[in-house]
C-alpha cells in the first residue's frame, strides 16, 4: 500500500480512525516522506505535532493504538499555568478550557498541621493551574491536528525498526488496516529526524542505545476520582504524610482526583479493600473540609520512578517526554515537563528550517538537549526531595520541615520563588508560551 493511501485510512480523527481524510501534502522534500516523524500519540507527542502546524514542515505522527482508544485513559493530570499558555499559543487551549478545571489555591499540608496557602495575589494572577481528565484533554489536540494540512497520522501502527543514515532515518513499521479485511502490512517511511514520545519504556529510545539513569521508589501511587459532599472550592492539595504524599485535585462537576501515594505493601493492601473499609482509610487522609465522600471511579495502582536519559538526543533522533525522563507525582510535574519539551523542541526545529539548516543534525538537536535537560534535571530533584523530605517520621526532621513551611508562608520571596518553580513560570519560556 502506498504511504499516501496509508496515510488518509488511518488519519487521526477525534472519534473514528477509520474515516477517509485527503490533505494537501507541501512539496518541499521529494526525496523524505516526512520532515520530522514522531513516534507516540499521547498528550506530549500529539502537543508536539499540533506545536507544527503551518511550519512548513511534513509533519508523520505513529501511534501504536487507534485515536479512540489512546483518548480512553483514565489519567488526571495536574495542567501548569506555563503548559496551559503554550497551549493557548498553538491554538488549542479556546477548545480545552471550557472542559477542564481551574483552580485558585494550592494548599501544602504535613499530617494536615503545618499548612501553607498559595494564592493568585502571589503571583499577581487570577488563576493558578488546572486539572485535566486525559480523555477531554487529548480528544480536543487530536480535533485540532485533524485540521493540520502538513500532518498526517497513522494509527494503529508499530515502528519494528529504525535504520539511521546521515542524512535521515528509515523507519520500517507494522500497520493494521482498520478500513479492508487484508493482514497487517509493513511500511518503510524516510523522514530527517525522528522523535520518539513513546513513554517510559521508549522502545525508540533503547533500539537507538541511549542509555537511563534512575531510581525506582519504595512507594506505589492509588489513583481514584470521588465526589464530596461539600464543594471542593477549585482548591489544590498536597498533604504530606509519613508513608509519602496525598494530594486532591478538583475536577468538572464537583468531583477530585485522588493519587495516594504509599509504600508498596502498604499501596497493594489498600487497593485490595473493599470499598467500605477503603473509604474509612481514605477519609483519615483526606479530612472532612469537603464532607464525606463516595468513590465515583475504578482505582488503579502504579509504581514510582525517576528517570533521566543520559542524552536527549543524537543524530537523526530527539526524545521528548517520558521518552526522556520521569519523576515522581508529587507536584503534578511530569506531563508539563512533556509540554515543555514538545515547545522547546517545535521552536528548535521552526527556527533551523527556517534559517535552512539541517533539522535532524545533531548540533541543531543539542539546543534543545542544551535547554530542556538541565531545567528537567531540577524539576526532578525537586520532586524527589519533596518526597524523601516529607515521606519521612523522624522527629527531628518533621520538626524541621515544619518551621521551613511556617517560614515558607512567612517569607514571600522564598514563597513567590516556590510557586513560580510549580507553575513552571522559572526558567526559560518558549515563544509559542509568549504570545
Amino acid at each position: 500500500m502506498p504511504l499516501e493511501q496509508l496515510s488518509r485510512s488511518n488519519s487521526l480523527q477525534p472519534e473514528t480512525a477509520s474515516k477517509t481524510q485527503t490533505k494537501t501534502q507541501p512539496e518541499n522534500s521529494p526525496a523524505f516522506d516526512f520532515d520530522i516523524t514522531i513516534v507516540g500519540g499521547g498528550v506530549v507527542g500529539t502537543t508536539l505535532a499540533c506545536a507544527l502546524k503551518d511550519s512548513g514542515l511534513k509533519v508523520g505522527l505513529i501511534d501504536a493504538q487507534s485515536p479512540a482508544r489512546a483518548a480512553a485513559r483514565q489519567q488526571v493530570y495536574a495542567v501548569s499555568l506555563l503548559s496551559g499558555r503554550i497551549l493557548e499559543g498553538i491554538g488549542v487551549w479556546e477548545r480545552i478550557l471550557p472542559k477542564i478545571t481551574t483552580f485558585r489555591n494550592i494548599s501544602l499540608t504535613d499530617s494536615n498541621r503545618a499548612e501553607v496557602m498559595f494564592a493568585p495575589t502571589d503571583l499577581k494572577l487570577d488563576r493558578l493551574g488546572y486539572v485535566a481528565e486525559h480523555t477531554p484533554l487529548l480528544t480536543e489536540l487530536q480535533g485540532f491536528l485533524a485540521e493540520a494540512e502538513n500532518v498526517s497520522c497513522v494509527s494503529p501502527a508499530q515502528v519494528i525498526g529504525v535504520e539511521y543514515q546521515d542524512d535521515g532515518a528509515i523507519v520500517e513499521i507494522k500497520t493494521e488496516d482498520t478500513t479492508e479485511n487484508t493482514d497487517n502490512a509493513t511500511q518503510k517511511l524516510r523522514t530527517r529526524l525522528l522523535v520518539a514520545a513513546d513513554g517510559s519504556k521508549s522502545r525508540v529510545r533503547e533500539a537507538a542505545g541511549i542509555r537511563t539513569r534512575g531510581w525506582k521508589y519504595w512507594q506505589s501511587c492509588i489513583t481514584l476520582k470521588v465526589k464530596p459532599e461539600k464543594p471542593h472550592n477549585n482548591i489544590a492539595y498536597e498533604r504530606f504524610w509519613p508513608s509519602g504524599p496525598f494530594a486532591i485535585l478538583p475536577l468538572t462537576e464537583n468531583r477530585c482526583n485522588i493519587v495516594w501515594t504509599a509504600p508498596h505493601e502498604e499501596a497493594k493492601a489498600l487497593s485490595e479493600l473493599d470499598d467500605d473499609r477503603f473509604l474509612e482509610e481514605l477519609h483519615r487522609r483526606y479530612g472532612d473540609r469537603m464532607g464525606r465522600v463516595s468513590i465515583a471511579s475504578p482505582r488503579f495502582i502504579f509504581p514510582v520512578k525517576l528517570m533521566q536519559s543520559d542524552r536527549y538526543v543524537r543524530s537523526r533522533l530527539a526524545l521528548v517526554g517520558d521518552a526522556a525522563h520521569c519523576c515522581h507525582p508529587v507536584g503534578g510535574q511530569g506531563m508539563n515537563l512533556g509540554i515543555r519539551d514538545a515547545a522547546a523542541l517545535a521552536q528548535v526545529l521552526k527556527t533551523a528550517w527556517q534559517q535552512g539548516e539541517d533539522i535532524g543534525n545533531v548540533r541543531v538537536l543539542q539546543r534543545y538537549e542544551r535547554w530542556r535537560k538541565w531545567e528537567n534535571l531540577v524539576i526532578l530533584g525537586f520532586t524527589d526531595f519533596l518526597d524523601r523530605l516529607f515521606s519521612n517520621g523522624w522527629l527531628p526532621l518533621v520538626a524541621a520541615r515544619r518551621l521551613g513551611l511556617w517560614i515558607l508562608q512567612n517569607l514571600f520571596p522564598l514563597k513567590q520563588v516556590s510557586l513560580r518553580l510549580m507553575t513552571g513560570l522559572l526558567g526559560r519560556t518558549p515563544q509559542l508560551a509568549q504570545r
